[in-house]
């Protein structure tokens, strides 16, 4: 049996349309399902909304209309996002959907009975954009008075609440972190977690009663649960809890929860808490990247006024160039800037006149020179071994390494020299001009080209799915050699002499123009 991963985002709160923020959050995840795929995982890919809590209630007000009718049309805006950008998810979870509710009230009770949860008043500040509470400590000075760590405004806030007793598992989260180094990364949002719980743990306001829009509390009427409790808990809805056979017994605990910076602490303090207070397994990755800025450096957002459409920018240059963009140019874990221009910039270098010309050259000759037979190798040279050997370094070692370990810029980069590297070689070959003085070394120069134009499609794939697939569906590749340990030169024989036959090659990736405003 193939080995499981279990991959999510963060389900995003749907108070307002997708940004490019959640764009890159979906691809990233995306990135990483196919290439786990690719390696032979059995995979299990979740994103979603979460729809609860006072800020949609306030959304919904401020529209007039029901709260449950904003959820369901902000829902499928990102639903629509998801498809527009080829992302490959196995479930798209709503938290208000009926078995969220079962698995919610589940944990709920599972803490319970741990005697983990009371019933007390509070008194503190909260952040209704980050439907979070903050100690007076965290606050810092701003616009108008006191802010949130964020940035974002607080309120006085006094009801009657549950309390989950955070503070019992203050040393049980210092002794995981210690166990498991990996746990939350990348290393400089781990630093940020140990200082934070450290500096010791308050008990957390779990429920609220000001408002009813949430999963009720069990047993307790005028309660719904603080929209964290709610929120986290759907990764394990997902998998049928809390039936804990199925889905849950194969894929829990996930490999990788992939979040933004921004919530780390719930992800890596809250969220574990929970799972040991309810005698569930703890995930084995949190990883917090960081944020998609714009040109100017500042974060863009719903309240900032400056969210980029990812749709609108998908549309314009392309969902590959998109996607590509966003892990070429930004290291991931670190925060990046995006602009129209330089998607355009990025695109043409690399996917037009690099990898694009590159394929279209190689096939386009051996569709003329060769009657669009796939050509015959008589022979390779110490040229062909060391263009052979860069390939494979690039797409079977250097690559999945990268990918395994999220690094996606870099996985990215030592595509791009591979890609390199051939565009050197057919320069240096000059198949063109060995057409009328050695055709038999032309034949093996193209042929040198396909198996490794056809390696570095199937590793560049995850990134650039449809562009791939596209490209190694006219190179006639089997998609079941579509992976860098099945693809190399063992395939290429077989498929010359079985007489495939090229179409009339077309450009994969026509060239961009720059945005009116900068071209002019």
């Amino acid at each position: 049996m193939t080995e499981p991963f279990y991959i999510t985002t963060a389900i995003n709160y749907p108070n307002g349309r997708p940004h490019i923020g959640h764009a890159y959050e979906a691809i990233a995840a995306d990135t990483i399902a196919r290439f786990q795929r690719q390696a032979g995982r059995d995979v299990r890919f979740q994103t979603g909304t979460d729809e609860h809590g006072l800020k949609m209630t306030q959304a919904a007000r401020d529209r007039g209309i029901e709260t449950r009718a904003l959820a369901d049309e902000m829902s499928g805006y990102f639903k629509e996002m998801a498809a527009a950008l080829n992302i490959s998810h196995d479930r798209f979870i709503r938290t208000t959907d009926t078995d969220h509710y079962a698995a919610s009230q589940a944990i709920w009770q599972a803490m319970a009975d741990a005697g983990d949860l009371y019933l007390d008043r509070y008194e503190g500040w909260y952040s209704v954009r980050d439907e979070a509470f903050y100690d007076e400590k965290e606050l810092v000075d701003g616009e108008g008075g006191k802010r949130s760590p964020q940035g974002t405004p607080v309120v006085w806030t006094a009801e009657e609440t549950w309390f989950f007793r955070l503070s019992k598992y203050q040393q049980p989260l210092l002794d995981h972190y210690a166990a498991n180094l990996d746990f939350i990364r990348p290393e400089s949002r781990r630093n940020e977690v140990v200082r934070f719980v450290e500096g010791g743990l308050n008990d957390l306001s779990v429920s609220r009663t000001s408002f009813d829009w949430g999963v009720p509390v069990p047993g307790s009427p005028g309660h719904v649960m603080y929209v964290w409790v709610d929120a986290l808990t759907n990764y394990i809805t997902g998998l049928g809890y809390p039936d804990l056979t199925g889905d849950f017994a194969r894929f829990w605990p996930a490999n990788l929860h992939m979040i933004g910076k921004d919530i780390v602490r719930f992800h890596a303090v809250y969220w574990p808490a929970f799972l040991m207070s309810a005698k569930l397994a703890l995930p084995k990755s949190v990883f917090g990247h960081g944020f998609v800025l714009a040109r100017d450096g500042a974060k863009m957002g719903k309240s900032a006024g400056n969210a980029a459409d990812p749709l609108a920018l998908a549309e314009a240059y392309g969902v590959d160039a998109l996607r590509y963009f966003l892990l070429r140019d930004i290291s991931f874990g670190q925060d990046g800037s995006y602009s129209p221009e330089a998607i355009v910039m990025r695109a043409n270098a690399d996917l037009a006149n690099s990898f694009g010309n590159l394929a279209q050259r190689t096939l386009s000759q051996i569709f003329k020179n060769c009657d669009a037979h796939l050509p015959a190798i008589h022979g390779h040279t110490e040229a062909d071994g060391a263009l052979f050997d860069l390939v494979d370094k690039t797409v079977r070692d250097i690559m999945p390494r990268a990918f395994e370990e999220l690094a996606l810029s870099q996985a990215t980069e030592a595509w791009i020299q591979g890609v390199f590297a051939c565009n050197a070689y057919i320069d240096e070959q000059a198949p063109w001009a060995l057409k009328k003085t050695d055709p038999e070394r032309m034949e093996t120069v193209l042929a040198t080209l396909y198996i490794c134009i056809a390696q570095l499609a199937v590793a560049i794939a995850p990134v650039i799915p449809a562009s791939a697939a596209k490209l190694l569906d006219a190179m006639g590749i089997d998609p079941a050699l579509r992976t860098p340990a099945a693809i190399g030169s063992h395939w290429y024989s077989p498929l010359a002499e079985g007489g495939h036959r090229l179409d009339q090659p077309v450009a994969l990736f026509p060239r961009l123009d720059m945005p009116t405003e900068v071209a002019a």
